[in-house]
């Protein structure tokens, strides 16, 4: 396959600092020509910056993610705004309702107040929503006009087809190659394609087939192949529509 697009990798961890071109020559061997790099702490806002600006192809996504609000500092709405003016996306932003995170009274102020300022600046938002998608889904409705990506999609049907009438795009990574996450993969089976965007969200979420392993934008080709075996139709045409999709959420032809 070729003319992949990972909507969602996270390059700029330190997971990579050791061999990070190694990563990237290794992805476009595999046929990934764009990756997504979207933020989620405040700290490596810098770095995400710089590798963008030195490997083409990377397009950074600025963002505080809920489980990084105490990285921000005083300055940190100024300094977004500032770094979304060279941004595809806001994000990666959203509420985690999972054991032990932070308050989530404190994870909806720094939604809402990202939310404003992508709909003010006119970008796509990228959205995290563990056990927190029916608040995700209400927190939207607020804002009109949004359009952006609930990354690694689990929801039902019926919450996908809610998203989809708002303008938003759907996820879906490693867990749809895992045989036990039928619901996840009766689910993407019945997807509208023009709704799906895939992803690796590496270095996390690694697919079935890499048990314990660093994930990498190689992979996605997996993750196309087991869409496309759910769907019934071939990995190349899924690889086309959900490059396309991340082409016009995101802008791509008209980015810096």
């Amino acid at each position: 396959m070729h003319g992949l697009i990972d909507s969602h990798c996270h390059l700029d961890d330190a997971a990579f600092d050791d061999d990070r071109d190694a990563v990237l020559r290794r992805a476009e061997t595999a046929g990934v020509c764009k990756i997504i790099v979207p933020a989620y702490t405040p700290k490596y806002w810098d770095r995400l910056k710089e590798g963008c600006r030195h490997h083409p192809g990377l397009y950074p996504a600025y963002g505080v993610h809920p489980l990084y609000l105490d990285d921000r500092d005083d300055q940190w709405e100024a300094t977004l705004a500032t770094l979304l003016t060279q941004a595809v996306a806001l994000g990666e932003i959203g509420l985690d309702a999972g054991d032990g995170t932070p308050d989530v009274a404190r994870q909806r102020d720094g939604f809402t107040t990202q939310l404003a300022m992508a709909q003010q600046l006119g970008l796509p938002v990228i959205l995290h929503a563990r056990r927190s998608l029916e608040e995700v889904i209400l927190t939207l409705r607020r804002f009109p006009g949004l359009r952006g990506v609930l990354h690694r999609f689990s929801g039902s049907l019926v919450q996908a087809q809610r998203l989809i009438d708002m303008g938003f795009l759907l996820g879906l990574g490693g867990a749809l190659t895992h045989p036990r996450a039928q619901r996840l993969r009766a689910t993407a089976a019945m997807l509208p394609a023009e709704s799906l965007l895939v992803e690796t969200d590496a270095p996390w979420q690694t697919p079935h087939a890499h048990p314990g392993t660093r994930n990498e934008p190689a992979y996605l080709s997996e993750i196309i192949a087991s869409l496309a075996q759910l769907r019934h139709t071939p990995a190349q045409g899924i690889a086309q529509v959900t490059a396309q999709n991340a082409l016009t959420l995101f802008h791509l032809q008209d980015a810096p």
